[in-house]
């Protein structure tokens, strides 16, 4: 009898952006390769795969957390929302993508998926108004292009109910 080495798939369920998904995968699967690979939600980015960089941010049952080093088998049961739910409006753009874009935040875009989910959560926790909470809160995330300071120039806008343009 030899060492088999290969992994079996298990069937995992779970919620993502307001729709019942069920995936078979390999139980060594990051949830952001599931969430790239089978579900095709590629606005969610993997930068450095260690969590640290934060481009990969998701909201599981309302947390951050980061999709690289959150196992798919994981979530079975959770609610999950990632950067195309938080930004998707029918209408357009919403208030805090406005407010990146107003605000220069954002120059290659790679981390802006990551920055803009922790954005929304910072908000809707109510946390958006002051500088030194959302730049705590934003610690997790990583900005290579413009630095932080237009980031939260944009979230503290928003936190403070200013229209963007």
């Amino acid at each position: 009898m030899g060492n088999d080495n290969r992994s079996q798939s298990i069937m995992v369920s779970f919620r993502v952006n307001g729709i019942d998904r069920q995936v078979s995968v390999d139980p060594r699967y990051a949830l952001a390769d599931v969430l790239r690979d089978e579900l095709f939600l590629t606005g969610l980015h993997l930068g450095c795969e260690q969590g640290v960089c934060g481009a990969c941010t998701v909201l599981i049952d309302g947390e951050p957390a980061v999709s690289c080093l959150t196992l798919a088998v994981e979530v079975q049961g959770a609610d999950i929302q990632t950067i195309e739910h938080l930004s998707g409006s029918t209408s357009g753009l919403g208030d805090l993508e406005k407010s990146f874009i107003e605000h220069g935040a954002f120059q290659c875009g790679f981390c802006t998926p990551g920055f803009l989910v922790m954005g929304h959560h910072i908000l809707n926790k109510g946390l958006g108004k002051d500088r030194d909470t959302v730049r705590e809160c934003l610690s997790g995330n990583v900005c290579r292009c413009t630095g932080y300071e237009p980031i939260i120039d944009a979230i503290v806008a928003v936190g403070a109910g200013k229209e963007p343009k």
